[in-house]
């Protein structure tokens, strides 16, 4: 194929690429030819001239490259676009089933080969969140090509195309943060920016305008779906809940109480809502406070009732920088929760930061389980649900890390 830009890599460059990951970085280029602009499709060579693959071009980020194939004889057509499109939705529907298919996040950045590029699907509700350029220059040929695929092949009606590129990371590829409908033939685009899903068979109002990120955490599904086997008849205590899910899924399960806990008002808001429309209120609290301190105050009154203790906390470290104060924060909510649980009782514990490793976590859990003065018994151990695909030697994509114990 023909290439307007043709980069080319150091040794170690190359050898990042050749074991598998998608990226060029700057300081990693030698060199580079050619009239194209940025955002175009660049070519990535070594310095003996091979070929190592062809990506989106920004010579303004400190990503230059973001491969997109490293099949030499591809070319950049519609049908090369509609052809990975076509994979990606047919991943999700083998992966997660019908039903799961109507609910789910449909392109995952690097992992299908679209980076930078987020969409979850929320019923007849896409949520486009783009972060690099190359995805923001092709993106009409891409939402229509997606439209079509959804309806044609996979008989998917979608009413709303949603984008939410207000998240600061795109200022790095200079791009502009903003929100909004996207204004494809036949779509809405005066809704009230709330619709409702169903997963694990309970009905979540989602607010896709306001809402965290894309306005559902769509990658905890099936660890949702876990709690519910160890939550019936027990007390329950939800930390970071966020708006509700881990909470309505142990309540629906038949827990005798569930305190839910976040430090945000408006978090709490919408899990309320969703308790009363699941008919679940009655055996729900809501707690507007931060958990560190509900903790401590637990710590002191000596009043800890709870079976059951779910930790789904925000990455506390979204940089290597700031991993080691990261690591700390974890292990001293950890370590809270396992003194204060009885032996006997239940800790779901997560990290949703690829920079907090498997190993790292599972050290700091070894470390937090020592200052406890506890014994862990592993139940399970989990990552991400399947429509968010680890790519291997990509480990930016391997970032969820899910465990249930019980203290002993």
């Amino acid at each position: 194929m023909e290439h307007q830009i043709q980069v080319t890599v150091t040794k170690k460059g190359e050898e990042f690429l050749r074991g598998g990951h998608v990226w060029v970085f700057a300081d990693e280029i030698i060199a580079h030819a050619g009239t194209g602009t940025a955002g175009d499709i660049a070519g990535v060579y070594s310095e003996k001239g091979k070929y190592l693959g062809s990506g989106f071009w920004n010579p303004h980020s400190k990503i230059q490259v973001r491969i997109v194939t490293k099949n030499a004889n591809d070319r950049f057509d519609p049908a090369f676009w509609e052809r990975k499109l076509r994979w990606a939705l047919e991943y999700r529907r083998s992966v997660m089933g019908e039903t799961d298919f109507s609910c789910c996040r449909l392109i995952f950045g690097e992992a299908d080969a679209f980076p930078g590029w987020t969409v979850d699907r929320f019923g007849d509700v896409l949520v486009s969140q783009v972060l690099s350029l190359g995805i923001e220059v092709n993106k009409h040929l891409l939402y229509p090509a997606l439209l079509r695929l959804l309806r044609e092949e996979f008989g998917q009606e979608i009413r709303v195309l949603y984008e939410r590129n207000d998240a600061a990371i795109r200022e790095l590829e200079g791009l502009r943060q903003e929100k909004g409908f996207w204004q494809g033939e036949g779509l809405l685009t005066d809704t009230g920016g709330v619709t409702e899903i169903t997963e694990n068979g309970i009905v979540y109002a989602v607010d896709y305008i306001n809402g965290q990120k894309t306005g559902f955490f769509l990658d905890q599904k099936y660890n949702r779906a876990a709690i519910r086997r160890i939550a019936a008849g027990k007390r329950v205590l939800d930390c970071f809940t966020h708006t509700g899910s881990f909470a309505l899924n142990a309540a629906q399960a038949g827990a005798a109480h569930v305190t839910a806990v976040d430090v945000s008002a408006d978090a709490l808001r919408l899990a309320r809502g969703n308790a009363e429309r699941n008919r679940l209120a009655g055996r729900m609290e809501f707690v507007c406070a931060d958990v560190f301190d509900y903790l401590t105050e637990a710590a002191q009154s000596r009043d800890f009732p709870y079976d059951l203790v779910i930790l789904d906390p925000p990455a506390f470290t979204k940089s290597r920088d700031t991993l080691r104060n990261a690591i700390k924060g974890y292990r001293e909510i950890n370590r809270r929760t396992m003194q204060l649980l009885r032996r006997g009782g239940y800790l779901a514990t997560c990290s949703c930061s690829h920079f907090m490793t498997e190993s790292y976590f599972k050290q700091m859990l070894h470390n937090a389980a020592a200052d406890a003065g506890v014994g862990l018994r592993q139940i399970e151990a989990r990552q991400q649900a399947p429509d968010h695909p680890i790519l291997w030697n990509v480990p930016e994509t391997d970032y969820l890390k899910f465990f249930i114990f019980q203290i002993v």
